[in-house]
């Protein structure tokens, strides 16, 4: 009895911290707060909150009786990696860095404009891998769209019984629609035929972690990895790794009726960003 009570203690030990980490965000949060007491890496604070609300005051406060809140900055988590990757239709290897969102799930393509992709969150939601890459690189390449002839052409070395699987599995898995013959992306406006690499304009800065917000991740870092992996094919290799955060000031403005109304902003560029919903 006390070795198999022993031996449960021990794989709980070992197998407890590891499942947390997995699938509880709260707990991985928490342990990457430990680990980083002291200082954190994060892109470079440009603009002030003073002066972003001075420069849109006539569009936030819309008269006299809207007044501003005490701004809050907080930073957002992403991961870095130094990649390389051969270059479509080129024998050429690439080099260079590539930053993905750890709560949004879309890499940044550029950060002065910070532009991002669109559809990478479906695909790490819907454990895409590189089987259904097949399928979507495919798609990506004709348009987002192709019909079932183009596909079985596109796809010639796929036996036509696997083929019909890997469209069902995409299908399920809300990756894919069918509309008669047609198959496209079951995506809005997709974006995911970019080149695995992010112009980055401005340097990586070490700031104090006393005091500084950081929002939890709903992303794992393997789950980002993995994905990548699967999109841009076998000659992508992950050299290194680290966390960034993106530095965001929340400006509220408070409403006549004593309601409040919230902007989220870029304090590397000073441009406005959608609002970071980040459901669990």
């Amino acid at each position: 009895m006390r070795f198999f009570s022993l031996l449960f203690f021990l794989s709980f030990s070992v197998f407890g911290p590891y499942w947390a980490w997995e699938h509880v965000p709260e707990f991985r949060s928490a342990i990457s707060h430990v680990l980083s007491v002291g200082k954190f890496q994060t892109l470079e604070v440009r603009y002030s909150a003073e002066a972003l609300m001075e420069k849109h005051r006539k569009s936030l406060l819309l008269d006299r009786d809207h007044l501003y809140l005490e701004p809050k900055l907080t930073f957002y988590p992403y991961l870095l990696m130094e990649v390389k990757y051969t270059a479509k239709n080129s024998y050429q290897t690439g080099e260079g860095l590539l930053l993905w969102s750890l709560v949004g799930g879309e890499m940044v393509v550029n950060t002065a404009s910070w532009e991002e992709t669109h559809g990478f969150s479906d695909c790490i939601q819907a454990r895409a891998g590189k089987e259904e890459f097949t399928i979507i690189n495919t798609l990506i390449q004709n348009g987002g769209r192709i019909d079932r002839e183009g596909l079985v052409k596109a796809l010639k070395n796929v036996e036509n019984e696997q083929l019909n699987f890997l469209l069902e599995v995409c299908r399920k898995k809300n990756l894919v629609v069918q509309k008669g013959n047609i198959f496209r992306l079951h995506m809005q406006n997709p974006r995911l035929n970019v080149k695995p690499t992010t112009f980055i304009h401005q340097p990586i800065v070490t700031k104090l972690a006393k005091n500084a917000a950081r929002i939890p991740t709903k992303f794992r870092a393997s789950q980002i990895k993995k994905t990548a992996k699967s999109a841009f094919g076998e000659d992508f290799a992950i050299r290194k790794e680290m966390h960034v955060y993106l530095p965001v000031y929340e400006i509220t403005v408070q409403n006549p009726d004593g309601s409040e109304m919230t902007t989220f902003w870029n304090a590397l560029n000073g441009k406005q960003i959608s609002q970071p919903y980040h459901f669990e």
